[in-house]
């Protein structure tokens, strides 16, 4: 049967930058929506946060950016953006298009 969570820790390891917790996630979606690589995401993630490319793996810095751009955090309070909400946010902030949006937008949803 194997560890169950091998590969989600594997994975976590790998990718670095914290997930949700700091930048990881908006980084790994600058380079899989736009092809860029990491260097080149990590500057423009921190372009549009305002903030240096050193504070985008402070998880304590982050989560208070997070909160105050309503992009989303791994324990959002009440209140706090969250799923669609937080999508929307971190797609009009990074200047991209994410499916589930654009669907959303095409039938009429948003």
């Amino acid at each position: 049967m194997g560890d169950p969570l091998g590969m989600a820790i594997s994975h976590a390891i790998a990718s670095g930058m914290g997930g949700m917790r700091a930048a990881g996630d908006l980084v790994a979606r600058m380079q899989m929506t736009r092809g860029m690589k990491i260097d080149e995401a990590k500057g423009y993630v921190a372009d549009k946060l305002g903030i240096a490319v050193s504070d985008l793996t402070d998880p304590v810095m982050m989560t208070e950016i997070r909160e105050d751009l309503e992009i989303g955090s791994m324990y959002p309070l009440p209140g706090c953006a969250k799923g669609l909400e937080a999508k929307i946010r971190i797609a009009e902030l990074l200047g991209i298009e994410i499916n589930c949006i654009r669907r959303m937008k095409s039938k009429g949803w948003l």
